[in-house]
């Protein structure tokens, strides 16, 4: 069922705004006009030209882009439908200006079947905010033999991952990315040799020897990546790095693509923005408990860096809800992950476009070309005739994010009553627009 937040509108004008294309690499003046829910026209001033029978949506001040991707989140559905469903996750997602989601398949039961896999696809189809199923790399993520990853593919599974346990396997990590050249599809490795850090609740480090909490040290990342670069390198498949959080991973991936290895890499928003500090400075708070963990300001340096010179491909959240019972005990005890769709974009004002670690542009490719590069689907476009998937942002209003602002289920998240810089306005996906602060709280 077509979401109760979003307005049918096939035909509208997006009048005022500043067009930004991230393939031709530019930004212009100008309005869209939407017909059928397909790009008819862009181009200045076209208010004078359209009959006053299409509906005006004021963008003044705004910035148009092709319609946001996050190409890592948690939904939970099903079987965790107590901490998220896929109704509230893309709820979520509408209002951070997502009009497009991957998620992950560590449900109950996992994204290992083609019919699991359709479960999930189907579930958001006629809403404004797709929906991408990633697939179970071995059966039950059990980490023994593969899934039905053909059968998968052709329902619709955009890549495969175990996410939340690595492959750990090197043999069953060849045999899909071997397997995975013939569909075309990445895997999406957990990075993580779990011999190394066994009882590690955060980053390894100063902070955690303080604390007296035993840590997770940053080559337990290093070598697992490492180790699917060099299976990369051997089967030619594409391997990648979810959820990159260490300076040295960063610079492994950098030169596997200087020797050509078809590897891909993706940051998310919180690792940009908090180091092993906040765990401290929290008073052991389990909202700044995640797994990576949060690292050093001199990991987040280099994520930064590495972002910057296109290492990194895309940005994504790691959505990963979790109920309040839930989190609500000692710090060892509670699970990994926070909320991350609602704050995504003002987190990226905030820590990489006001104190200019990228441009605008960068920020808009890697949040719409790249993940969808990476995950083979389509690219939205300005092209007359292309569906309209767009989404209306600024990069620069300030504003504190409050408990108010969560959609999700849960809200497990470190960012309530901080200052973040830009904000989402809207939404347009599958002829139905969406005003971010219309969607409903939870």
């Amino acid at each position: 069922m077509p979401a109760d937040y979003a307005e049918s509108r096939p035909n509208v004008l997006l009048h005022g705004g500043t067009v930004i294309d991230p393939y031709a690499e530019t930004a212009t003046r100008a309005d869209v006009l939407i017909r059928n829910g397909h790009i008819d026209t862009v181009a200045a001033d076209l208010d004078a030209d359209v009959s006053d029978a299409v509906p005006r949506i004021d963008c003044s001040g705004q910035h148009i882009s092709p319609g946001w991707m996050d190409m890592h989140v948690h939904l939970r559905e099903p079987g965790f439908e107590h901490k998220e469903t896929i109704a509230s996750g893309t709820r979520a997602a509408a209002f951070g200006g997502f009009t497009e989601v991957a998620c992950m398949p560590n449900t109950n039961p996992p994204l290992d079947t083609r019919a699991s896999v359709g479960f999930v696809k189907h579930r958001a189809e006629e809403g404004p905010v797709a929906v991408h199923p990633i697939g179970c790399v071995s059966k039950e993520r059990a980490g023994k033999t593969l899934a039905e990853m053909a059968s998968m593919a052709e329902e619709g599974a955009v890549a495969f991952s175990d996410d939340g346990a690595p492959v750990h396997n090197a043999g069953l990590m060849r045999r899909a990315l071997e397997y995975s050249t013939m569909l075309d599809v990445p895997i999406i490795n957990h990075m993580e040799e779990p011999s190394l850090n066994p009882d590690g609740h955060m980053h390894e480090g100063a902070v955690a020897t303080r604390l007296g909490m035993p840590g997770i040290p940053a080559c337990s990342e290093d070598v697992m990546i490492a180790r699917d670069i060099e299976l990369a390198r051997l089967t030619g498949g594409h391997v990648h790095v979810a959820h990159i959080a260490t300076a040295r991973g960063v610079e492994l991936v950098r030169r596997a693509k200087s020797d050509g290895i078809e590897v891909t890499a993706e940051v998310c928003t919180h690792h940009l923005a908090l180091t092993d500090d906040a765990v401290e400075a929290s008073g052991l708070s389990t909202h700044t408990k995640m797994h990576p963990p949060l690292r050093s300001a001199a990991d987040v340096s280099a994520l930064k860096a590495g972002l910057a010179d296109g290492t990194i491909d895309a940005i994504c959240t790691d959505h990963a809800p979790h109920a309040p019972h839930e989190k609500d005990v000692p710090f060892p005890e509670a699970p990994n992950g926070i909320l991350g769709l609602e704050t995504a974009w003002g987190l990226v004002g905030r820590h990489l476009l006001a104190p200019g670690v990228c441009s605008l542009m960068q920020a808009v490719q890697a949040l719409t070309v790249a993940p969808r590069r990476i995950l083979r689907l389509p690219a939205p476009t300005f092209e007359p005739g292309a569906p309209a998937n767009l989404t209306v942002f600024d990069p620069d209003t300030r504003w504190t994010f409050t408990e108010g602002h969560i959609r999700s289920k849960s809200q497990n998240t470190p960012f309530v009553d901080t200052e973040l810089v830009g904000k989402a306005h809207g939404i347009y996906r599958n002829g139905q627009w969406v005003a971010c602060d219309a969607v409903p709280a939870r």
